[in-house]
C-alpha cells in the first residue's frame, strides 16, 4: 500500500491507496481512519482530460524568440512546447526584465499548495538568483493574522498544541470556524467530546452545525470578533477568575494589560446590550469566563476570525484569553489555530513570506505582500510576476483591480494543475505534479511533517524542478537531483524547527509525523510547557482596543440594519477556487452545489423580493446572477455565500480594507445591496 497525504484543508490527513482508490488508515494519529468526502474522492481530479500536462507559451512569445510555431499543438491561445523551450524561454524574459528595471521588477506568489521543498526553493530562487525581496504565499488570503496575532502574545505563529489535545480538555471553544465543513476530521474529534458531556462553546455571525453540539450558542454581530473577546478578558480580570500563578510566573504585562482594559468602556461585557438582538451576550460572556477560568481549555479558530480588518488583533485576543486563564503550555489545552490549506504552515515555516526567512527570521529588505505587488504593478514598478498554484484571479479581493495589475504585467509564469482565471492572463504555463504525484513534505495546522509519496505515477515535473530548471538557465545550478536534496538544504537554512527531520524519519512515521520543532529525531507535540520563545521567556499581553463600525455601528446608532451584510465561506464537498473538486466525478454528484448559492433570513423574503436569483453589488463590484435560498439559521440583515465558483465573481465585492498589520482581506464583511435578476434592467 502506498501512504500520502490529503491535498485539501490543513488538517492533513493520512491516505493509503491501493489499485487507485483510498483507503482509510485506521492507525494514522490525524485521520484516525476517517475520512471527508474530499479525503475519499478528492484524487478523482488526477487523470481528468483537462490537466495541463505539459509547458504552454503564448504565439507572440515564441515569435519573439524567433520559434516557428506551425508544427506545434495549440490549445486555448497557447501552444504546447517542450519544457525545455519553456524554461529558456522564461529564464531569459526575466534575465531582459530584470536587467532593465532590478531585481525587485520581479515578484513570486504561491507554494501553499504544493509541499515544502517548493515553496522554500522558490522563495530562494526570487531572493538569491532574481535578487527580489518580493515573495508571498496564500497565508496572506487565511492565516497571517494567525502567525501575526501569536507572535505579538506567545511569541512562535503556529498551534501550541496537536489535535489530539480536543480529548483530554474539560473545554471546547470554538471561534469563527464552521468546522464541520472546513476541518471535517477535526470537528469529528470535538462532536465525539461534545457528545460525552465536554461543554463547547461556538462564536459564529450564522448557526453552524457545530450548534446542535454546544453549551454556548454565540451569534454575534458582523465584525465583532474583538469587541466580544475583549469583553471576555474584562470578565476573567475584573471578576479575578485569572490564574495568578501563572500569570505572576509566565505573563510579563499583567498590570498594564489591566489597566487599559478596565479603563475601556468598550470592553465591557455590557456593551452588548445596546445592540439590538444581541443582548443576551452580555450574560454569555459572564458564564463563559466562569467556565474558562475554571476548566482546561482548547482554544480553535478559523478564517471567520482573521478575515477582518482586526484579525491580528482578535488572534491576539484569543491568546489574552487563554493567557489569563492558564490555558496553554500543558495538556488538555492551548491555542489551535485551523490552517486553510494542506501546506499554508509549511509555507511559512520555509520563507515564503516578505517578512520572513525560514526559520522565522528576518531578511535584510521587507518585500511586499501579495495586495502591495498588485498596487507596485499598477504603478508600472513590477514587470514579472511567476505564481505557484495560486488562482490571485479568482480568490484574492478586488478582483477588478487584480485583473487590471495581470493585464499590465510584461511577463506573467504559472505553474498549475488544470486551466482557471490566473492562467489566461499567462505568458508561460507550466503543467506540474499534483500532491498525489510526487514525493515531499507538508505541514498541517498542528505542525506536523507528513511525509508525502506519489501514489500515480506522472512524467510532470514538480514545482521544485521548474523553478531549479529555470534557475540553472539564469546561471544558477542549485545541484539538487531530488525533493531530499532540496529538503536537507532547508533543514540546514531551518535548523530550529526541522534540524532533525530526516526524510528517513519522516518516512517511517508518516502514520505518526512528529511535529515541529523536531531534534534529535524526535518531535515536539505541545509547545510553551518551560518557556516561550521571547527575549524573557514569558508571554504578553496585547490589548487593542475595538473600533465601532459596520454592522454594530448601525445597529447601536440606528436600531436597525440598511441593506445586507454578507460574509462569505466553503461547503464540503468543494475547495477553495473548486479547481481541483470540480474535476472530481464523485465530488461534482452533488447537485445542490454546483453553483455558488445566496443564503438569506426568511425573515428577509420581503425585502428580497420572489425572484430565484438575485445580484449582489458593493461599491467595488457585483456578482453574476446567483440563486437564493432562505435558510433560518441566517439573522435578518445577513447573507452567507460560497466563493468556489469563479463565473460567481464574489470577490469582485470586496475592496482593498484589510488587516492592518499583514493586508489580509476583510472577507468575511461586505456590505451589499440586492438587485432581483428580473429588475437588473
Amino acid at each position: 500500500m502506498k501512504r500520502t497525504v490529503c491535498t485539501y484543508c490543513g488538517v492533513g490527513c493520512e491516505l493509503g491507496f491501493e489499485n487507485g482508490e483510498v483507503v482509510p488508515l485506521s492507525d494514522g494519529v490525524v485521520s484516525k481512519g476517517k475520512l471527508c468526502i474530499k479525503g475519499r474522492f478528492g484524487h478523482q481530479f488526477v487523470n481528468h482530460p483537462e490537466r495541463i500536462r505539459g509547458a504552454l507559451v503564448r504565439g507572440e512569445l515564441l515569435k519573439e524568440f524567433g520559434i516557428d510555431s506551425s508544427g506545434l499543438e495549440e490549445k486555448d491561445g497557447f501552444f504546447i512546447v517542450p519544457y525545455e523551450t519553456a524554461y529558456r524561454i522564461t529564464a531569459e524574459k526575466l534575465k531582459q526584465i530584470t536587467g532593465k528595471f532590478g531585481g525587485s521588477s520581479f515578484a513570486a506568489i504561491g507554494g501553499a499548495r504544493t509541499n515544502c521543498e517548493s515553496a522554500y526553493l522558490f522563495q530562494k530562487f526570487a531572493r538569491e538568483v532574481v535578487g527580489s525581496p518580493h515573495v508571498d504565499n496564500c497565508a496572506r488570503i487565511c492565516h497571517a493574522p494567525s502567525l501575526k496575532g501569536l507572535r505579538l502574545t506567545v511569541g512562535e505563529g503556529a498551534a501550541s498544541v496537536p489535535f489530539d489535545e480536543v480529548y483530554n480538555a474539560e473545554f471546547i471553544f470554538v471561534l469563527g470556524s464552521n468546522t464541520t465543513e472546513a476541518h471535517p476530521i477535526v470537528s469529528h474529534r470535538i462532536i465525539e467530546q461534545a457528545r460525552k458531556g465536554v461543554p463547547l462553546a461556538v462564536l459564529d455571525v450564522r448557526e453552524i452545525g457545530l450548534y446542535r453540539f454546544a453549551k454556548y450558542r454565540l451569534t454575534i454581530p458582523y465584525e465583532s470578533n474583538l469587541l466580544f473577546l475583549n469583553a471576555l478578558s474584562r470578565a476573567i480580570v475584573e471578576g479575578e477568575l485569572y490564574d495568578r500563578e501563572f500569570v505572576k510566573e509566565r505573563v510579563s504585562n499583567f498590570e498594564e494589560f489591566k489597566e487599559r482594559i478596565l479603563s475601556d468602556d468598550w470592553a465591557k461585557p455590557e456593551v452588548f446590550k445596546k445592540i439590538p438582538g444581541y443582548e443576551y451576550l452580555t450574560d454569555e460572556i459572564y458564564r463563559l469566563a466562569e467556565e474558562i477560568s475554571k476548566k482546561r481549555t482548547v482554544f480553535l479558530w478559523g478564517l471567520g476570525i482573521t478575515e477582518h480588518i482586526d484579525g491580528s488583533e482578535s488572534v491576539a485576543a484569543i491568546a489574552n484569553v487563554a493567557l489569563l486563564t492558564g490555558n496553554v503550555g500543558k495538556e488538555g489545552c492551548g491555542l489551535l489555530p485551523l490552517r486553510g490549506q494542506n501546506n499554508v504552515q509549511g509555507a511559512c515555516d520555509v520563507g515564503m513570506l516578505p517578512y520572513f526567512l525560514p526559520d522565522y527570521r528576518k531578511p535584510e529588505v521587507e518585500g511586499y505582500k501579495t495586495p502591495e505587488v498588485i498596487d507596485a504593478i499598477l504603478r508600472g514598478e513590477i514587470k514579472a510576476l511567476w505564481v505557484m498554484g495560486e488562482d490571485i484571479a479568482h480568490v484574492h479581493p478586488n478582483q477588478n483591480k487584480v485583473r487590471e495589475a495581470l493585464k499590465k504585467l510584461d511577463f506573467l509564469v504559472v505553474n498549475e494543475l488544470f486551466p482557471c482565471q490566473i492562467t489566461e492572463f499567462a505568458d508561460v504555463v507550466f503543467g506540474v505534479k499534483s500532491c498525489y504525484e510526487k514525493t515531499g513534505v507538508y505541514i498541517n495546522a498542528e505542525r506536523r511533517l507528513h511525509l508525502s509519496e506519489p501514489v500515480f505515477e506522472s512524467e510532470l515535473p514538480d514545482d521544485w524542478e521548474v523553478v531549479a530548471e529555470v534557475s540553472k538557465r539564469l546561471g544558477n545550478d542549485f545541484g539538487f537531483k531530488t525533493s531530499e536534496d532540496v529538503w536537507n538544504d532547508l533543514r540546514k537554512a531551518a535548523p530550529e524547527r526541522f534540524g532533525g527531520a530526516e526524510y528517513k524519519l519522516l518516512k517511517e512515521s508518516i502514520l505518526n509525523a512528529p511535529q515541529w520543532p523536531v531534534k534529535s529525531g524526535k518531535g515536539t507535540p505541545i509547545l510553551f510547557k518551560e518557556r516561550f520563545p521571547t527575549e524573557d521567556g514569558r508571554a504578553k499581553l496585547y490589548y487593542s482596543q475595538y473600533e465601532l463600525r459596520g454592522m454594530v455601528k448601525e445597529l447601536i446608532e440606528t436600531g436597525r440594519i440598511s441593506d445586507f451584510y454578507l460574509t462569505t465561506g466553503r461547503v464540503l464537498p468543494h475547495y477553495n477556487n473548486a479547481n481541483q473538486t470540480s474535476r472530481c466525478e464523485t465530488l461534482e454528484k452533488f447537485r445542490m452545489f454546483k453553483e455558488d448559492v445566496v443564503y438569506a433570513s426568511p425573515e428577509d423574503r420581503e425585502r428580497i423580493g420572489n425572484s430565484e436569483r438575485v445580484i449582489l453589488v458593493s461599491q467595488y463590484g457585483k456578482t453574476a446572477p446567483l440563486p437564493v435560498e432562505f435558510n433560518p439559521h441566517i439573522r435578518p440583515g445577513t447573507f452567507f455565500v460560497t466563493f468556489h465558483r469563479a463565473k460567481s465573481g464574489i470577490n469582485f465585492l470586496f475592496g482593498d480594507e484589510a488587516d492592518r498589520f499583514v493586508k489580509t482581506a476583510r472577507f468575511k464583511s461586505v456590505k451589499v445591496k440586492v438587485i432581483p435578476v428580473e429588475d437588473e434592467a
